[in-house]
């Protein structure tokens, strides 16, 4: 997206596992954050809220930088309220993105123990009630592999193409 709009950026991603644990986030954020504006005249951060409970909103505001608007990425890709009617609907689901989808032996199979004591899905996944993929740029191998994670999850998965619009109209309006 950077590229194709050709804007001045330059990205300096923290590690995505930081969602498994988003109370690190705000610290993390700071940190990179810190030592940029040393050396860059602006810094954005290209997260929403990401389950901080406003940590990292507090953070931003302390170093004088933007952030994504909403709770989390979901918002930016489905519209947050498309994505509120879809849990108030349905409040055990389960989201993923296609970078869940790409990840989801990485981020949630190795990351939960499931790849050595598959057992524990049932527990994991007991209180949810379906999957709904928020697919950016949906293909036939995502798909594939979001079929195979929810039936790992033993889930029926529901796909939403959302496409990255909402997203890139969020980078324009940070970047202004």
């Amino acid at each position: 997206m950077v590229a194709r709009r050709g804007w001045p950026v330059v990205v300096h991603p923290l590690p995505p596992l930081l969602h498994n644990q988003p109370h690190l986030i705000a610290d993390e954020v700071r940190g990179l954050a810190t030592a940029l504006l040393l050396t860059h005249e602006r810094v954005a951060v290209a997260y929403a809220d990401c389950g901080t409970y406003g940590a990292l909103d507090a953070v931003c505001a302390e170093l004088g930088i933007r952030m994504l608007p909403g709770l989390h990425c979901y918002d930016l890709f489905a519209g947050e309220s498309r994505l509120a009617a879809y849990l108030d609907d349905e409040p055990g689901t389960y989201l993923f993105t296609d970078f869940l989808v790409r990840s989801f032996e990485r981020t949630v199979v190795r990351e939960l123990g499931l790849d050595r004591w598959p057992e524990l899905a049932e527990d994991y996944f007991r209180h949810y009630t379906r999957v709904v993929w928020l697919a950016q740029e949906p293909t036939d191998d995502l798909r594939a592999r979001a079929e195979a994670a929810a039936a790992r999850m033993a889930l029926p998965l529901t796909v939403v193409e959302t496409g990255d619009g909402r997203l890139e109209r969020a980078l324009e309006a940070l970047l202004a």
